[in-house]
């Protein structure tokens, strides 16, 4: 009985000690959470006014979703969740210890926190697709969950705000889908490079230097070149097999430089003998030449080295970097052809972009872009001299809320210097008195806190001075 007493006071002093979170998970303030949701909005009302319409997918989706849909590294990744109960009783204790860490999983696991917002959403038009009309238009705000390795602009749980077009071939889903981002993080006045590609083009590529075979391992490779550098790709692409040959016609075409045309120009004598390399270079042209129209405020640049490690992707490829920051991607997506096939509806193509909520916020934080009264909740304060005040305040915070202004009153009698202290902290503008004096000429004593000015004012005055 001592035994057990002296475990249970350690178990809890134990719990008591690691309160926290998991790593690469974060707690929001008020103050951030004002400053997320002024990202979120900016972003959602560029959906809406390019039509676009909103759904919401479950935080879990079955393993067999997921798997197999982000190539070998992105299965890694996903966070897989126990079986209720008694999980491992479907499981022989031998196989336990002989099977791999993957097929044990598989075992144990039939659901998983959803790795992006693209898969569950070709399992959602599937499985909706007599309540769709097509092309369907729509854009999802959630978070997201990968068991990467935490760093800088880079965690756990994370938000992406994704809008798509599935059911059109038309390249002018992918130029529209351009000026949204253009026209969004020209709202957020973040500067940003877009970098445009296309997965056939990288087809070519592999078909030009005669490692086909290879198509994947040569883009997941890519990928990481900016990240790893040249040395390391070559390490990288020698150990998936690919000979010194044909590592040292691809370097040559990894390193192009130019114009866009210039760069083109090279890659249509390269795949002469590749239709799908032929078939990239038109599609990116010609998105590149309706681009040009669209007069976008953003850079956009043909970048050959651009991948996507993502396996689902066939055709354009997009990636937006901020230009001041040094951050990463805080913006990307592509076209897949047929990601609704894998669940039963084949040749319906889509393509979409993604924007990471949580690299943005970093990227606005560092650059100061946040304005300070973003911070604030409240922009009027009432302080409470007593239960008649009380009453007489209540009765005009509610005609003050009806003409959209946020108001609240300090909810109990203190010192009137530790309610304006309460006010400061929360950085609410303007603090109204109304005591016995201000009840009886119907006027209010209003203070603003950063000029410390205060005038005896109707209520009419205040609303207009409030709300200048």
């Amino acid at each position: 009985m001592v035994i057990f007493f002296y475990t249970f006071v350690l178990i809890f002093l134990y719990m008591a000690v690691n309160t926290g979170i998991p790593k690469g998970t974060r707690d929001f303030s008020p103050v951030e959470m004002v400053r997320r949701n002024l990202i979120f909005d900016s972003i959602k009302g560029i959906f809406l006014l390019y039509g676009y319409q909103p759904i919401e997918t479950p935080a879990m989706e079955n393993l067999t979703t997921l798997l197999g849909k982000y190539g070998e590294e992105g299965d890694r990744l996903i966070f897989k969740i126990l079986n209720s109960g008694d999980f491992l009783s479907g499981v022989e204790k031998k196989e336990i210890s002989e099977l791999s860490v993957g097929k044990l999983s598989a075992q144990i696991c039939e659901k998983a926190l959803r790795y992006d917002l693209t898969v569950p959403f070709a399992r959602y038009v599937v499985q909706h697709k007599a309540e769709i009309t097509f092309p369907f238009k729509r854009y999802q705000i959630q978070p997201v969950w990968r068991a990467d390795r935490p760093q800088k602009g880079r965690y756990r749980e994370f938000y992406q705000c994704d809008v798509d077009v599935i059911g059109s071939n038309s390249l002018l889903c992918e130029v529209e889908l351009m000026q949204i981002i253009d026209d969004v993080f020209s709202k957020l006045g973040i500067n940003v490079i877009i970098h445009i590609n296309n997965r056939k083009i990288l087809t070519g590529i592999a078909e030009a230097i005669g490692q086909p075979e290879h198509f994947n391992s040569i883009t997941v490779a890519i990928d990481k070149l900016e990240k790893s550098g040249m040395d390391n790709v070559i390490k990288e692409l020698r150990d998936k097999g690919l000979t010194d040959e044909s590592i040292n016609k691809l370097i040559p075409v990894l390193g192009l430089v130019g114009s866009p045309d210039e760069k083109l120009l090279i890659l249509k004598e390269l795949f002469k003998d590749s239709e799908t390399g032929l078939k990239g270079i038109e599609e990116i042209s010609k998105v590149l030449e309706y681009l040009n129209e669209c007069g976008l405020n953003s850079p956009v640049d043909f970048d050959i080295t651009l991948a996507r490690g993502l396996n689902y992707y066939t055709g354009a490829i997009f990636e937006v970097k901020a230009r001041d920051v040094n951050m990463g991607s805080i913006c990307g997506g592509g076209r897949y052809d047929d990601l609704t096939g894998i669940f039963g509806l084949p040749d319906v193509s889509g393509v979409g972009v993604s924007f990471g909520a949580d690299r943005i916020y970093d990227v606005m934080s560092e650059l100061n872009l946040f304005e300070t009264d973003t911070t604030m909740t409240t922009r009027l304060m009432f302080v409470n001299f007593g239960e008649t005040e009380e009453k007489y305040s209540l009765h005009l915070l509610d005609h003050i809320r009806k003409r959209g202004i946020s108001a609240e009153i300090y909810p109990e009698v203190a010192k009137i210097k530790k309610q304006m202290a309460y006010a400061d902290a929360r950085k609410i503008p303007f603090v109204a008195m109304v005591g016995s004096e201000e009840m009886k000429n119907k006027k209010i004593s209003l203070k603003n806190m950063l000029t410390g000015d205060q005038h005896n004012v109707s209520l009419e005055e205040m609303l207009g001075l409030i709300k200048m």
